[in-house]
């Protein structure tokens, strides 16, 4: 499952580069994925938003197995 957490997140990340940010995984703990937002992306008030209807609505659709996406 990590590997495609990973691709998954690969296929998201120039979306998150094109407006300065990034994201990298912390962790799978079953089926939530614990992600952290860098560069512009970390503290912007957006932010959660992204995460929510971009990220986690991105992952849960090329991987079945997660349940949730969470910033740590």
């Amino acid at each position: 499952m990590e590997d495609k957490v990973k691709e998954a997140l690969e296929q998201i990340r120039p979306f998150l580069q094109r407006d300065g940010g990034d994201i990298e995984l912390v962790e799978i703990d079953g089926g939530v994925v614990k992600v952290r937002l860098t560069g512009a992306c970390h503290g912007c008030p957006m932010s959660q938003v992204t995460l929510k209807n971009g990220v986690e609505r991105a992952v849960k659709s090329m991987v079945p197995e997660v349940t949730s996406v969470e910033s740590v």
